[in-house]
């Protein structure tokens, strides 16, 4: 912790003079400056995959240290931010350098607005829309995900529009383009646009995602040679009655699996909310198109991209969380309760019953598993809230048949305790 205090003043003293002497000097500049803490401990006995064999669960404190800097005068917004993402015990004592390199820049963009409707976003920053199913700023994971990309916003009254680009490169080149980095469907370009229209209950919004990535050839697969694309098309939609909030997605997507696979897969959702007092109810499902086992002549596998998927397909991230993709997809039908418990605590329950959307090898039945989620959360007081949480799955054989051959009727849960702390240290809007 000394270690991360140290570095972020380093870095951060000079930008905060430089701010806070804006800020009084002009009356129109707003300048606001907050901390994101939060240690989780956590207890793995089958989190992310079935547990195996003779094997030991893991344990392990994570924590995020994150400082957030934003200063607006007239058109221009400025946001930095900076952070620590370190396991508990990973640097030794003493240690006078960062030797696990956990510290990095989260977020670090401009704002200018042209006119009142017009507007772009330049630089390294969260991208989330809607429910954060196809994209999203995956919160839950310590170092949360950001792109490097420029936006063009328009926005009059209930109608927004966003036009997305960004362009990938390892480094600064003499020539050639080519782009090695791959896992979580990195991309070498991309390019979207979003539409969102609000009335006075319904709400829909319509997005088409286009993404490239490197293709290569030679013997060792390492010469760049030409880009292939994958695009992803589709809706989402809120529609509250009274007590009852309906939502929903719908989203396709094609173009290319691979370099040398077609793509043709499809998502749909729907979810019903009702709470008619304290209490809320819900019931749900989602279809995520797979393709079979014994293979097919495209692939069929729909897979989110760039959402905040631990949300999804229950908290023990079984579903594409860094895993499950071009796999046989995932037919999900779940029911959840939120109860207040007080003032100031509330108790998540969430059911999942999981089964395979596409077939399993060997006439295995499709069904995979059930899981029973639980979360307690307590407010302890301003910017500061306690999380607790339990999650167990009980696995079938069509779960181990997906997950490597690893015998299913070993035990397999996973707990975690966490504390978020999230204070506004400064805010020029509120100053004496």
């Amino acid at each position: 912790m000394y270690k991360v205090i140290i570095r972020l003043a380093m870095y951060t003293k000079t930008i905060l003079c430089i701010f806070l002497y804006l800020s009084f000097s002009s009356a129109f500049a707003q300048f606001k400056v907050d901390a994101d803490i939060r240690p989780r401990f956590e207890y793995r006995h089958g989190f992310g995959n079935l547990f195996p064999d003779n094997a030991d669960p893991a344990t392990f404190v994570v924590q995020r240290t994150r400082l957030n800097i934003n200063y607006k005068i007239e058109k221009l917004t400025v946001m930095m931010s900076f952070q620590d993402v370190s396991t508990w015990g990973d640097t030794r004592q003493i240690d006078p350098t960062d030797s696990n390199n956990s510290f990095s820049i989260f977020q670090g963009w401009i704002h200018y607005e042209f006119d009142e409707n017009w507007s772009t976003k330049l630089g390294r920053q969260v991208i989330s829309y809607d429910n954060q199913r196809i994209f999203g700023g995956l919160d839950w994971a310590m170092q949360g995900r950001f792109h490097d990309a420029a936006l063009i916003q328009y926005k009059k009254g209930n109608l927004i529009a966003d036009l997305g680009f960004a362009l990938s490169q390892e480094n600064q080149r003499q020539i050639g383009t080519g782009f090695s980095l791959s896992g979580a469907f990195t991309y070498k370009a991309m390019q979207y646009a979003y539409l969102k229209k609000n009335w006075d209950k319904l709400s829909t919004s319509f997005l088409v995602l286009n993404t490239g990535f490197q293709k290569f050839t030679g013997e060792d697969n390492d010469i760049p040679d030409g880009v292939f694309y994958r695009q992803t098309a589709g809706s989402y939609f809120t529609f509250p009655i009274d007590a009852l909030k309906l939502n929903g997605s719908a989203y396709y997507q094609f173009g290319k699996a691979n370099a040398n696979t077609n793509l043709a897969a499809y998502q749909v959702a729907l979810e019903a909310n009702y709470k008619p007092g304290k209490t809320l109810f819900g019931l749900g499902f989602e279809l995520l198109s797979g393709t079979d086992q014994d293979g097919d002549s495209k692939n069929k596998s729909f897979f989110p991209l760039y959402g905040t998927n631990h949300k999804f397909n229950g908290f023990m991230d079984y579903f594409y969380v860094g895993n499950h993709a071009n796999n046989v997809g995932l037919n999900d039908v779940y029911a959840k309760a939120i109860f207040k418990l007080g003032k100031t605590s509330s108790l998540l329950s969430k059911v999942h019953y999981f089964s395979a959307n596409a077939d399993l090898n060997n006439n295995v039945d499709a069904y995979l598993g059930t899981e029973i989620d639980l979360v307690y959360t307590k407010s302890l007081m301003k910017d500061v809230s306690l999380n607790i949480g339990y999650s167990h799955l009980f696995a079938s054989e069509g779960m181990s048949s997906i997950k490597n051959g690893i015998r299913n009727s070993n035990t397999n849960n996973w707990a975690w305790v966490q504390l978020k702390v999230t204070p506004t240290l400064f805010n020029s809007a509120t100053k004496q």
